[in-house]
């Protein structure tokens, strides 16, 4: 769907039809870019490759640079490797914690630069241990976010299109929510909330994403 169909869907089930509407285009604009990312994370709906997006899923690396700026339309990693400049294999690499790396890996901090092993992620970047010895690059596969917003009428959410016509709840969902808007009805801002939930699913906070991403082996420790 485009965003003017996405609009048009909008204003008939909140009866807001009349122009310029209690929500303006623009507004519903704003409103419908972050259902589409939000859709995005919760149905992790956007799964990129570095063969698929090189952009975002191939960095570029020189040797002796251990930390690498993350692009930020990737939220959570599935799998990582590091290739070196002319090689035809690649060396996957552990995702691990900083916590982790403390209790299993003496003095990773101060590593001599050699073949990397393993990965750390932040927010917004990437630390490889140890240093890299050869120029190379990391091959990432990743959920993400949409990289384009949409502005135009016939532009279109990032997500597949069979998930289209749900974004609309989350549209209701904030114009339902405006507290000094001619639209504020809590009970319905709820509704609309909670359809979009059931569809898409919750939310996953941060330390539940980073659990995930991590996928450290969990153990039962008896205690005698």
């Amino acid at each position: 769907m485009t965003l003017a169909e996405l609009i048009a869907r909008y204003r008939t089930a909140a009866h807001d039809t009349i122009l310029p509407g209690f929500c303006k285009d623009e507004e519903l604009a704003e409103f419908y870019n972050d259902a589409d990312a939000e859709a995005a994370i919760r149905g992790r709906l956007l799964r990129t490759t570095a063969e698929s997006h090189p952009s975002l899923c191939a960095i570029d690396v020189t040797a002796g640079d251990a930390v690498l700026s993350l692009h930020p339309a990737i939220y959570e990693l599935s799998y990582q490797a590091w290739r070196a400049t002319g090689a035809t294999t690649r060396a996957p690499l552990a995702l691990r914690t900083r916590e982790w790396m403390d209790a299993n890996v003496t003095d990773w901090r101060d590593m001599p630069a050699d073949t990397p092993r393993w990965v750390i992620q932040d927010e917004d970047s990437l630390q490889l241990v140890p240093a890299p010895s050869v120029d190379g690059e990391v091959l990432l596969e990743a959920y993400r976010v949409p990289v384009n917003s949409m502005a135009d009428d016939t532009d279109e959410p990032g997500i597949p299109a069979i998930h289209h016509r749900h974004l609309v709840h989350w549209a209701l969902y904030r114009a339902f929510s405006k507290p000094d808007g001619e639209l504020f009805d809590p009970a319905r801002a709820a509704q609309a909330e909670a359809e979009f939930s059931r569809y898409f699913g919750r939310r996953p906070d941060s330390d539940l994403r980073r659990d995930t991403r991590e996928d450290e082996p969990q153990h039962v420790v008896a205690w005698l």
